[in-house]
């Protein structure tokens, strides 16, 4: 069984002084590729270094919602520099954050809206961070029409209504270790009603460590407990459910080397 956790941090100072132990742990899950994602400055630069030192890690560059207070034409400028490296396969992670609100929302918005004006020009899919602020996200991904780069809302937690929406934009949707939690019934109902082939998983290491160990730092290794929420959801095989999140991530993401 081979997957891919679409969403994992091994640049995070919890991971970066030890990404060999974390792979190798990773592999003994069968998790065996995985997509490095940025925020900032700091984050952006670690995950283009191990994407480049490592063949089966892929980046992802892009400016949080969170720090987008930060945001300015310097920033810019070394992003988009960025994003045309061979080894970047997407740009995110991007969106709103309304549930700590770090950044002023009229700001995360511009910021939004500016990096997906961004990544058309480069014909880059997107990853797509929404926390509380369902409404405004889908605004702003429906009037910049991004079903012509695609994209994902990674660690969905929405209910089925919004599910639809951004289903209808063209996006694909990803589950983390949410989909584990035994009260989490909106997300599980998402999962139902998510086509396959629209579906992706994820950890978000170091954050939302799946059951069995909830409680515990997450880390890529786990997505195999995500994927084997998702299967006993849906009734299928975690075989099934790895093999196809895994192929649409090599889809989406336009990943050559990858062999399933």
């Amino acid at each position: 069984m081979n997957i891919y956790d679409s969403h994992t941090h091994l640049n995070d100072d919890a991971f970066f002084d030890e990404v060999p132990a974390y792979m190798a742990r990773a592999k003994h899950f069968g998790v065996t590729q995985m997509n490095i994602v940025g925020s900032n400055a700091q984050l952006n630069q670690r995950a283009l270094q191990l994407a480049h030192q490592y063949d089966n890690l892929h980046a992802i560059v892009g400016w949080h919602p969170e720090d987008a207070k930060d945001y300015d034409d310097v920033v810019e400028k070394n992003l988009i520099e960025q994003l045309a490296d061979p080894q970047v396969v997407a740009m995110g992670e991007m969106g709103l954050d309304y549930h700590w609100d770090s950044s002023p929302q009229d700001v995360q918005k511009k910021v939004f809206a500016r990096q997906v004006a961004i990544a058309k020009d480069l014909h880059l899919p997107i990853s797509v961070h929404d926390r509380d602020a369902f409404e405004d996200t889908y605004q702003i991904l429906k009037q910049a029409d991004v079903r012509e780069i695609g994209g994902v809302m990674h660690s969905f937690n929405g209910n089925t209504e919004w599910l639809k929406k951004f289903l209808d934009l063209g996006m694909h949707i990803s589950y983390s270790g949410v989909a584990s939690f035994k009260n989490a019934t909106e997300v599980h109902e998402s999962v139902l009603q998510t086509p396959l082939d629209k579906m992706l998983v994820e950890t978000d290491a170091p954050y939302l460590t799946p059951t069995p160990y909830r409680g515990k730092q997450n880390e890529p290794g786990f997505t195999k407990f995500v994927v084997e929420a998702i299967a006993d959801l849906r009734e299928l095989s975690a075989e099934e459910i790895a093999d196809t999140t895994y192929q649409n991530a090599v889809d989406l993401f336009g990943i050559n080397n990858a062999e399933n």
